[in-house]
């Protein structure tokens, strides 16, 4: 059986999503999970579809980003479905197609997996540099703060008898926000 797994990282990707779910249809996935989380979170559709995979199955994803963060994850999901008897399958690796039911599809994986890696670091090291030599010449302030920016309207709602929730929603915030406001405030 052909299990299908696809992940965007917001739900801003909304295309890229379904994207993936229409190559996973058209190579044969019969079950497919998907969920829009970031790599780093916690991802029960993941953790499903591993637990969901049996013995002779394959385990199908459009690109290698789309499953693992690490070289060091990739490996223990591939380990995971090897102690199953489960096989990996990435459609879209550079360009081929890679499947760990042979040798050459598992020493490739792992060899990709080092680089895209590497690359990856490579590029948030250039990408903390840039921020500093921007910061160093002025020219980086960073992201501007969405809540306290709206502190003078959550005190007003606040003084007018409306609760941290309430607060929240109207002003579209998370109630953690309203509170750190009202504890600023109030010192």
């Amino acid at each position: 059986m052909l299990i299908g797994y696809r992940r965007s990282s917001t739900s801003e990707q909304v295309a890229g999503y379904e994207a993936q779910g229409a190559a996973l249809r058209a190579t044969g996935c019969t079950k497919i999970f998907g969920e829009m989380v970031s790599s780093v979170a916690q991802r029960d559709q993941l953790a499903a579809a591993l637990e969901w995979c049996r013995e002779g199955d394959t385990l199908v994803v459009t690109r290698l980003d789309r499953l693992a963060r690490s070289t060091a994850h990739l490996l223990a999901i591939v380990a995971d479905l090897e102690g199953k008897k489960v096989a990996l399958r990435i459609l879209d690796f550079g360009g081929t197609e890679v499947d760990t039911k042979s040798p050459s599809g598992r020493m490739l994986l792992t060899m990709f997996a080092a680089v895209a890696e590497f690359e990856r670091a490579v590029m948030l090291e250039r990408q903390r540099a840039g921020i500093a030599r921007a910061k160093s010449e002025g020219r980086y302030r960073g992201r501007a703060p969405t809540a306290r920016r709206l502190a003078p309207q959550v005190c007003e709602l606040r003084a007018s008898g409306l609760g941290a929730s309430a607060i929240a929603e109207r002003l579209g915030i998370s109630r953690a926000s309203v509170h750190r406001i009202m504890s600023e405030a109030a010192a």
